[in-house]
């Protein structure tokens, strides 16, 4: 999905005798998240990425599913899910289905002891508070809050955050993820009708290259189960890459709003897209300018899909009792809309300061147990206030 990239230090000809100062070969690394038949990169390891020298007995991170089926409007506190020291103990599933699994984390710590590879899914994170480094094989990742961090999967990778404050949205896709078709041309590029452009892609832009040999910790998902895999050389030995898939970062500070005369309905605020949902920001904006324009969103209805949205900052119009890391779940058959009041609110109202994320899935959602730990009960019953 990216565009074309290349850092480091790599050979005239891919597939051909690359060599060290001291004549031996470097060791080739196709890498790519859809086989031999879509975007890939090439990388250039100092020694070949496959020595495991031991195992560690694997375990169950799987969510614990609560309700598989439901028709009710649902409200979790985000920021009610506690902080944890560990990066992968911190991550806590709250919505799933085959598709993707959403989930929030509050990470204390770096990771100093360990790498981290999500073996099943691409993953957006998104940074509502905190800031630090995403260090990967491609390179290094400055990023802080706002920020889309989007890592393919098989991405080897460590999070280090700046302080102990640290509150993530991670959105777990397994498809990968894409930019909306719609605003691509038919080779690859961003169109000039969409809200964001490639100078807004933050690609790798340090590479530091670890020629270093030992026991490198390498925590993988697979299918629910946690791997514990130790490697005899460092994961980060890449002297040189390039290619068109791999990490990079998208502030949500950049996407430009698309606003009309009359109320914009939720596609306009897309920006990635996978098998059977969709990602968008809601971002400040001016309002509709029609004379007898109601900025409020109309009530509609979710017939083939579940609409989350995860409230970052600012003023909610068409939402009551909105607090930082809310998370709204309105599934599919039942519509919903502003709250009581909120539309002869909004009338004649000139601009929003929201932001917010939101996650529309295209096949229902479940709610894991540590979801229901967090839920505002009686949400359902706020549209009779």
């Amino acid at each position: 999905m990216p565009h074309y990239h290349k850092m480091g230090t790599i050979p005239h000809k891919r597939h051909t005798q690359f060599r060290k100062p001291n004549g031996q070969l470097y060791s080739e690394q196709l890498f790519s998240t859809e086989g031999f038949s879509n975007d890939y990169s090439l990388l250039y390891h100092c020694h070949p990425p496959t020595q495991i020298v031991r195992t560690e007995p694997q375990y169950s991170v799987a969510p614990e599913i609560a309700e598989e089926k439901m028709l009710s409007h649902r409200s979790f506190e985000g920021f009610k899910v506690p902080p944890a020291d560990d990066f992968l103990e911190s991550r806590i599933p709250v919505l799933v289905n085959n598709d993707c699994h959403i989930v929030l984390a509050a990470p204390r710590k770096s990771m100093e002891t360990y790498f981290y590879k999500n073996a099943d899914a691409d993953e957006v994170i998104f940074v509502h508070e905190g800031k630090g480094v995403l260090k990967t094989m491609y390179g290094e990742i400055d990023f802080g809050y706002g920020d889309y961090l989007v890592i393919p999967r098989g991405t080897i990778y460590q999070l280090h955050f700046a302080s102990e404050e640290n509150r993530l949205l991670i959105v777990e896709s397994f498809s990968p993820v894409r930019y909306p078709k719609r605003y691509m041309s038919k080779f690859g590029q961003l169109l000039e009708h969409s809200p964001f452009c490639e100078r807004d892609i933050r690609p790798p832009h340090r590479l530091a290259t670890h020629d270093e040999v030992g026991d490198f910790l390498v925590r993988a998902k697979k299918k629910g189960m946690m791997y514990g895999l130790h490697y005899g050389t460092h994961p980060f030995d890449v002297v040189g890459w390039d290619g068109c898939c791999y990490p990079f970062a998208f502030s949500i500070h950049d996407f430009e709003p698309i606003t009309g005369r009359v109320h914009q309905p939720p596609p306009v605020h897309q920006t990635f897209e996978a098998h059977n949902f969709v990602i968008c920001s809601f971002v400040p904006r001016l309002y509709d300018y029609h004379p007898d324009a109601i900025p409020a969103p109309y009530n509609h209805s979710n017939i083939d899909s579940d609409e989350v949205l995860y409230y970052v900052d600012g003023d909610f119009m068409s939402r009551k009792h909105v607090t930082r890391g809310m998370i709204t779940l309105h599934p599919a058959g039942i519509p919903h809309g502003p709250h009581p009041g909120a539309v002869e609110k909004s009338i004649g109202a000139k601009e929003t300061k929201e932001l917010a994320v939101m996650i529309d899935t295209f096949h229902p959602l479940q709610l894991t147990k540590a979801a229901l730990d967090i839920e505002n009960q009686g949400y359902v019953m706020s549209w009779a206030e």
